[in-house]
């Protein structure tokens, strides 16, 4: 199975048309949405080409693809204009013998884990994309398509059946590990 993993869109819809690109591309079987879809927030300022309704058109376009998860900057509201569920906190996935919890990042990450046994934790949140090992799981966050921070990359993931690639918005590979091998 490949996945793609998106986080902090902020409503950007000239990075999503740039991910739609990409999706295109990379043709994966599910899109995995890490929240902050539509709002800036107070803390960003406003994304570039700022339309929350335009990317609303497009990722309901890839409804059937999606798994979405909410993100701070997302309210009830959003589910108003999103043709797909967006779960509350965390979605949990099987992929070859690994499990894998998909969030936003602003309740569980490298530093606060959620009670749930897990191998890998995949989250957005904080902007800055990396990948890193610590006690023995892997943590992963996608950084933000939109709004990078720390001098990272415009980022998202491609998931495989035994890698894990960070990748700037162009489609080139930033950071890879292979998960399979972790923990055996």
């Amino acid at each position: 199975m490949k996945l793609i993993v998106i986080s902090d869109i902020h409503g950007s819809n000239f990075y999503m048309n740039k991910m739609k690109d990409r999706i295109n591309e990379e043709n994966p079987e599910k899109i995995i949405l890490l929240g902050d879809l539509y709002y800036h927030g107070p803390r960003n300022p406003l994304t570039q080409e700022y339309a929350p309704k335009e990317v609303a058109k497009t990722l309901n376009s890839l409804k059937d693809k999606i798994i979405a998860v909410k993100g701070n900057c997302d309210a009830e509201v959003d589910q108003m204009i999103s043709e797909f569920k967006i779960q509350e906190n965390y979605v949990t996935l099987e992929l070859n013998g690994k499990t894998f919890i998909f969030t936003h990042g602003h309740k569980y990450n490298i530093d606060n884990y959620p009670d749930e046994n897990f191998d890998i934790l995949v989250y957005g949140h904080f902007h800055t994309g990396f990948i890193k090992e610590k006690d023995g799981k892997i943590f992963v966050n996608s950084g933000s398509i939109s709004l990078p921070k720390e001098n990272t990359k415009n980022s998202y993931l491609i998931i495989d059946d035994e890698s894990i690639y960070l990748k700037d918005i162009e489609g080139n590979v930033i950071q890879k590990i292979q998960y399979k091998e972790i923990g055996r």
